[in-house]
């Protein structure tokens, strides 16, 4: 399930030009953070520019203060973070996704990650990555699909990511959620009734209730 795409001798050269790509122009995301947008069509894009309020936006975790509760990340990780947000995407029983997920955090990578388990997850994950294969790493708007260490390395080193882990000590990773989120089911409506329950209401006797005694008839009804 590994996949490789660069094998020439400027790959170097051309991880850079192709990271560059997704964001000429892009200025620092030191204190707006940056948002994950995903379109209509289940494509995502990044932007350090606050969404109109209309647009299926969130914000990246972990980029401009860490995960929520940790200690704000070091300056060159958040700077690297901020223009190329990392987000992996797995599936369950896939051992390059989990070879993929202990490299990140090895290096110490800050993330997010997707899961493909469902049929609504898997359809998103075409759309966006044309492809069925997983894992997918995207650097940015990069992406490299299958798991190589030595190809997401090269990356992630063209992104400006620190060779070693400099993550506070108390930096507490995203947990995973999936790609695309639940619906929940609409509530069950209740039992019609049926035309025997209908007949039998209808053939009950009525309760009728007693008469009102006028006061000083000697207990007469009327």
């Amino acid at each position: 399930m590994k996949h490789t795409a660069i094998r020439t001798s400027k790959s170097a050269g051309l991880v850079a030009a192709a990271l560059l790509l997704g964001v000429v122009a892009a200025p620092w995301a030191m204190a707006q953070g940056v948002y994950r947008i995903v379109g209509p069509d289940g494509r995502v894009s990044y932007s350090d520019q606050p969404p109109p309020p209309s647009a299926n936006a969130k914000p990246v975790a972990g980029v401009s203060a860490g995960a929520s509760g940790s200690a704000p990340l070091p300056s060159e990780l958040r700077q690297a973070a901020g223009r190329y947000p990392v987000t992996l995407y797995t599936g369950s029983d896939c051992t390059p996704c989990n070879n993929g997920r202990n490299m990140l955090n090895a290096r110490g990578i800050p993330y997010t990650e997707k899961t493909v388990n469902s049929a609504d997850d898997g359809a998103a994950f075409k759309r966006l990555s044309n492809t069925n294969s997983l894992p997918m790493l995207t650097i940015g708007s990069q992406q490299v699909k299958g798991y190589s260490e030595s190809e997401w390395s090269q990356y992630l080193d063209a992104a400006g990511y620190p060779k070693q882990s400099v993550l506070p000590a108390n930096y507490r990773r995203p947990a995973a959620t999936a790609l695309v989120e639940a619906k929940p089911l609409p509530a069950a409506a209740p039992p019609s009734e049926t035309a025997a329950e209908k007949r039998r209401r209808a053939a009950a006797p009525v309760d009728t209730p007693p008469a009102p005694t006028v006061e000083g008839s000697g207990g007469i009804r009327f």
